[in-house]
């Protein structure tokens, strides 16, 4: 084994799934791109760290829902674009090229664009750690899309994508949640 710089070791750990978070603060829509996500079990429950530095932070705190919209690799660069400029001057929705749709349950919007849209509500923030727990309330797949290759980020600037599957709720069955 080789050793490596400590500071590095969240790039081993943090390819999940990059999500889009859509919010709306009651006058405008909003999109903020976020890789720092977690599940926290199947009820659904999860997690994402953001705060008072992402201009989105304001209204998921006052309206206390978004949308986890979920891109595909041919979305990357308006991902990236999504995560380098604020919605405190852009209309990222027009500027990328993104078509907002109305969710059933929250007033944010889904993102007709990605692979699929979860609504969710918060139900509890860890200041300490900058983890808003969300409560998925509604999930919608995009059955037209071509692409199904979610992007996951390093952490450094590069990416990988999604690539074969693997098979194996046989072996697994007794650990999965009825259903699956």
């Amino acid at each position: 084994m080789r050793q490596m710089k400590l500071s590095r070791a969240f790039t081993l750990l943090e390819p999940g799934p990059v999500v889009l978070v859509t919010t709306h603060d009651g006058t405008k829509n909003n999109i903020m791109t976020i890789s720092w996500t977690l599940v926290v079990d199947f009820t659904p429950v999860f997690a994402l760290t953001t705060g008072e530095w992402n201009y989105s932070f304001a209204a998921l705190k006052k309206t206390r829902e978004c949308v986890l919209a979920i891109p595909t690799i041919d979305l990357l660069d308006r991902v990236v674009g999504i995560g380098t400029c604020s919605g405190s001057d852009t209309d990222k929705f027009d500027k990328f090229g993104l078509t907002p749709l109305p969710g059933k349950i929250v007033k944010a919007p889904l993102i007709k664009e990605c692979l699929a849209n979860i609504e969710c509500r918060v139900i509890d923030r860890i200041r300490k750690h900058n983890l808003v727990v969300l409560e998925g309330v509604a999930a919608h797949m995009n059955p037209a899309r071509k692409e199904k290759r979610m992007i996951h980020a390093v952490g450094d600037g590069t990416f990988i994508v999604d690539g074969r599957h693997f098979d194996r709720k046989k072996m697994m069955a007794s650990k999965l949640p009825a259903g699956l």
